[in-house]
């Protein structure tokens, strides 16, 4: 047994000394480059011989130099715009005139789509009597009231002007402005039932109104926005408005709250008739700018 193991170690010497000749072969066969820097003669020792001449120092590629770069990537086709259509293939054809036809629109769809106010139509007030309603009414003066075709004078009652002035204590005030804008304040352009025909087209009628269930000439007279006429039904409601001063029968409004006007402290700048300099003038920049830089 001793001599079978003496003689595999006899034939494995040749074998390995075989797989050390071969490859050393292989690695004397393939190419290895050292890259050598660049000796500078300053720095060379002491009794070398710097006269010698130097030798050119060998540039190495480097290792990854063999290694082919990747291909730069192809840019992408641009792709058909989605409105590049042929104008022959989407055209319309075109057509004579004979071959149109004009045909008239269509009526709307509803009285809503005329965007017009409701027509005035008749209705019972509420005292019973016949009337008809008034849309969007405007107070064009305290007791005056315009609605679509209609311009209505509220009957019993003197009608306040817009010019009209009133005295408080001797100090004369706009009263006829503030009575008309204290009417607009109570119809706020809410729906008024007034005594008068469904036809309109007429000048000023005068007529008994309502809102809601509140007469308008007994709240113009209760509240001092308008005199009652001599002999009708709200003698007694503008006797006890001016027995207590309301409306114009009282005070000037207090505007001591409001801002006072600036005082002026002389006579207002001339415009000038043109921006522009004149022609044998020089040109001068404001004074509130400063001059540019030399």
């Amino acid at each position: 047994m001793r001599v079978l193991h003496l003689a595999l170690a006899l034939l494995a010497v040749p074998a390995m000394a075989a797989l050390v000749v071969a490859g050393g072969r292989s690695l004397k066969g393939s190419e290895s480059v050292v890259a050598v820097d660049q000796i500078d003669p300053a720095d060379t020792l002491p009794g070398q011989d710097t006269d010698a001449a130097p030798q050119e120092p060998t540039t190495a590629e480097p290792a990854t130099s063999a290694i082919l770069a990747p291909a730069a990537p192809e840019p992408p086709k641009p792709a058909a715009h989605s409105r590049a259509i042929d104008p022959e293939v989407v055209a319309p054809p075109e057509l004579s005139e004979d071959e149109l036809e004009r045909v008239e629109p269509r009526a709307p769809l509803s009285d809503l789509a005329l965007a017009g106010p409701p027509k005035p139509r008749k209705t019972k007030m509420p005292d019973g009597g016949d009337g008809t309603k008034l849309f969007q009414p405007i107070a064009t003066a305290a007791g005056m009231i315009k609605a679509k075709d209609y311009a209505i004078a509220v009957s019993g009652i003197e009608i306040v002007k817009e010019s009209e002035t009133c005295s408080d204590g001797g100090k004369p005030w706009d009263c006829g402005v503030r009575a008309r804008t204290a009417f607009r304040a109570f119809l706020r352009g809410r729906t008024v039932v007034c005594a008068v025909p469904p036809q309109g087209g007429q000048a000023a009628i005068a007529a008994k109104c309502w809102v809601g269930n509140k007469d308008v000439g007994e709240w113009l007279a209760e509240n001092g926005w308008a005199r009652a006429a001599q002999g009708g039904p709200y003698v007694e409601a503008g006797e006890k408005a001016r027995a207590a001063k309301k409306g114009i029968f009282g005070m000037a409004p207090n505007l001591g709250g409001l801002p006072a006007l600036p005082a002026a402290t002389g006579p207002a700048p001339a415009a000038p008739s043109s921006i522009l300099p004149a022609e044998d003038s020089a040109v001068m920049p404001p004074a509130d700018q400063p001059a540019p830089a030399q």
